[in-house]
């Protein structure tokens, strides 16, 4: 797979059966290209992205064969289990590097046969699309007076989809019997947890490359029914919006379908998620909007107290740190990913609030760290405060969170202190954006 393939070796593209495809040079390093890239923590054989390509000097030659074959057979699957936002836990599936490689050489060969004919209302996993892109779409089915939403949840989806419905969807465009099997293997392939493999005979693992193809293979089926219906929607993988102008016109969108969900894709909706209701009290992908016919976007507090939740983490790891690194090291990579986000919003007084709101956390971890009251009479004074108001600060007996939010740490660190240390001000992100 790593040296050079002679011409006798790689015949030309048309006179290759699919599975002949998949383990071309040319298919299979690109696979490794990007999961490598994607790093990742490694299967239950703890081999790393780093290990891969020295694992592949050796092996290649033999899996090669075993995939031509059809006598491949991965490893389980470990499962993990991750932190929700709303305290709950999503169980992960973490395949071996070996098979996200296969996998990945797989989603190469299948995605420009399914996706071309995927709906244009579905933005999921599709090179060129986006959350926000979809974010916008809903938004101008607001403008145009589509002022209710039938919010769609579906169940575990990952854990529901059946694996013959799934495979029938598959063989309509690949009849390579190699091919097919191997998906299907790696649809049943164990998963391991605590040491104990059970095998799987629905779903498909979240974390795998090929996963969110699949589902979008499933799912897909659900768009060609609403736009048969005629219904101005979006999904982004299992979240799915359908706009319509009335309440009567949601109820009945949602009965429906619920009935399509259930008795033709056999997967279930979840009646305590799902909702009929106003699209500014709902969230989608993150963003919510105005009230008024503009449907500006606005970040809704849930974000806001998600963002804040992963910050708080970020604080508990600075109290013995230099400001600046802490600050350019750990707390500015987490707000850039999350404000480049959230940037989109029209609606800016979250940022703002935010801003102070950090900034009341780093003045924090300053207090903490002068610790006696002399200290802190004594940088107080330095850093531009009178005799008497930097003692009477010092000494005041207050708490810490108090005093983050008092005069005198605010008179000593304002923002422009902060922005001589580096921080991300998501404020002038979000205008500077706004202004292009």
């Amino acid at each position: 797979m790593t040296t050079r393939t002679s011409v006798k070796d790689n015949p030309a593209p048309e006179n290759k059966t699919m599975i002949e495809q998949l383990v071309d040079h040319e298919n299979m390093t690109k696979a490794l290209r990007r999961v490598e890239k994607n790093h990742g923590s490694p299967g239950v054989d703890n081999m790393t992205t780093e290990e891969l390509l020295p694992y592949l000097h050796v092996h290649w030659a033999e899996i090669k064969v075993q995939l031509l074959n059809g006598n491949y057979r991965p490893k389980p699957v470990k499962q993990v289990e991750i932190s929700k936002s709303n305290g709950g836990k999503r169980l992960l599936g973490i395949p071996t590097v070996l098979d996200r490689l296969i996998q990945q050489a797989i989603h190469q060969l299948l995605d420009p046969i399914f996706d071309p004919d995927f709906s244009a209302n579905s933005y999921g996993f599709r090179k060129g699309r986006s959350p926000i892109d979809a974010v916008k779409q809903a938004q101008s089915y607001q403008k145009s007076g589509r002022r209710w939403v039938v919010d769609i949840d579906l169940a575990n989806f990952f854990d529901e989809v059946n694996h013959d419905r799934l495979i029938s969807r598959i063989r309509r465009k690949v009849n390579d019997r190699h091919i097919l099997r191997l998906i299907r293997i790696y649809l049943r392939s164990g998963i391991m947890t605590g040491g104990v493999m059970t095998l799987r005979h629905k779903g498909t693992p979240q974390g795998s490359p090929l996963s969110p193809l699949l589902s979008n293979i499933v799912l897909d089926e659900l768009d060609k029914e609403l736009e048969t219906r005629g219904h101005k929607f979006c999904r982004y993988a299992d979240d799915c919006n359908i706009y319509v102008r009335s309440r009567k016109a949601g109820d009945r969108a949602m009965q429906s379908i619920g009935k399509f969900v259930e008795n033709k894709l056999r997967l279930r909706v979840n009646q305590l998620k799902s909702a009929v209701s106003r699209p500014w009290r709902r969230v989608f992908l993150g963003y919510s909007f105005t009230s008024d016919r503009n449907a500006k976007l606005r970040v809704p507090p849930r974000s806001v107290k998600r963002i804040k939740k992963k910050l708080k983490v970020e604080f508990r790891r600075g109290k013995g740190r230099n400001l600046g690194r802490f600050i350019n090291e750990n707390l500015n990579p987490v707000i850039r990913g999350w404000i480049n986000y959230f940037r989109h919003a029209e609606v800016k007084g979250f940022a703002e609030e935010l801003d102070g709101w950090v900034r009341r956390h780093l003045r924090k971890i300053k207090w903490m760290q002068w610790k006696r009251p002399r200290t802190r009479y004594k940088e107080l004074k330095r850093l531009g405060l009178t005799d008497l108001r930097a003692r009477e600060s010092a000494y005041n007996g207050r708490g810490s969170w108090w005093n983050s939010g008092a005069s005198h740490m605010n008179a000593v660190m304002r923002k422009k202190y902060f922005d001589r240390l580096g921080l991300v001000n998501m404020l002038v992100v979000v205008f500077e954006f706004r202004k292009h």
